[in-house]
């Protein structure tokens, strides 16, 4: 597909694209992401729209080349976004923005992909010991939904898992945790870890503890409720926030008992890497830990709240570099 020619030149367009905001960048050069422009989703009524806009700012004539991360599941050729309005055809995006190829993958494989290119000083470890190499790495993170996915190794190197383990049931551990279960039971029905694990779930657990005491709801988002709490305002903000931070850390000591994730454990979305200090001091590796017999296993295990500015388009630019190579040599 790029064997010579005008095809191989850069630049190629990449986009790391949330049900909030959608990022996008152009690779200049191998490994080289510049141009690095955010745009809010709800501004443009569809990713083309979005991305013929961001290409028009740029000036960037001849992009042949686009890699895409999304949030929601990958399946076929129509991609619907599972927190926002945008539906499209790969084909058809691929026709009207005159591309010769394109991939389209959900965010977190995308986020993937960039796990053994994140620098070090761009992750922050909480708790555990030291990775081993070659070992599967586990991904998970809260945001406008809750993203899991993974890394394993092959043969030919890295491959991404692709899934939507956000959605699978909800777990709880404790009487309170119970107590959630049931309050989000009457209201949705099926209960998923995402409704507790995402910018919504923060405030439906903070809804949810107020209820369970007899309090009235006080209202707040999840961005107040995080401002609350770290500002020392409110007990109560900081008790939903270290809810939030327990439920997490079962939610990914179950991913890394899945996948054996001696390789680390890694913590992306928008929501973690703003605690800052909370979190390490929050609950969140004492129920990573709670494993029973597996217990020891787990403590071995180290995790780490990825810090970088935009580590999703640095997994769209390594899986668009691994997609031409392999269409090169096919």
């Amino acid at each position: 597909m790029m064997s010579t020619g005008q095809h191989s030149l850069f630049p190629r367009l990449l986009a790391d694209v949330g049900g909030t905001n959608a990022r996008f960048a152009l690779e200049t050069a191998p490994g080289v992401i510049e141009e690095v422009d955010v745009r809010a989703s709800a501004h443009f009524p569809s990713l083309l729209d979005a991305a013929r806009d961001y290409l028009r700012q740029t000036g960037a004539k001849q992009v042949s080349h686009a890699a895409i991360g999304i949030a929601t599941a990958v399946t076929g050729d129509t991609v619907r976004m599972t927190n926002h309005s945008w539906t499209f055809s790969i084909e058809a995006l691929k026709r009207d923005l005159g591309l010769v190829s394109l991939i389209v993958l959900n965010d977190f494989t995308a986020l993937a992909w960039s796990l053994p290119h994140l620098p070090g000083a761009e992750l922050a470890q909480v708790g555990g010991g030291t990775p081993v190499a070659g070992c599967p790495m586990a991904l998970i993170g809260p945001g406008t939904g809750l993203g899991v996915s993974g890394l394993v190794f092959g043969p030919q190197g890295p491959i991404p898992l692709s899934g939507e383990g956000g959605h699978i049931g909800f777990a709880p551990e404790d009487d309170e945790e119970v107590a959630l279960w049931r309050f989000a039971r009457a209201r949705f029905g099926h209960v998923s870890t995402e409704r507790f694990l995402s910018g919504p779930g923060l405030a439906l657990i903070h809804e949810a503890r107020l209820a369970i005491q007899g309090l009235a709801p006080d209202g707040l988002s999840a961005a107040d409720i995080t401002r609350q709490a770290l500002g020392g305002q409110s007990p109560e903000c900081m008790a939903s926030l270290d809810r939030f931070c327990a439920l997490l850390g079962s939610a990914a000591g179950a991913l890394a008992l899945t996948l054996g994730a001696r390789g680390g454990v890694f913590i992306g979305g928008g929501i973690v890497p703003r605690l800052g200090d909370v979190f390490a001091r929050s609950p969140f590796r004492h129920r990573f830990e709670q494993a029973g017999r597996l217990s020891g296993y787990l403590a071995a295990m180290p995790t780490y709240v990825i810090h970088s500015q935009y580590p999703g388009l640095i997994g769209a630019q390594a899986a668009l570099a691994t997609h031409l190579r392999e269409s090169h040599h096919a």
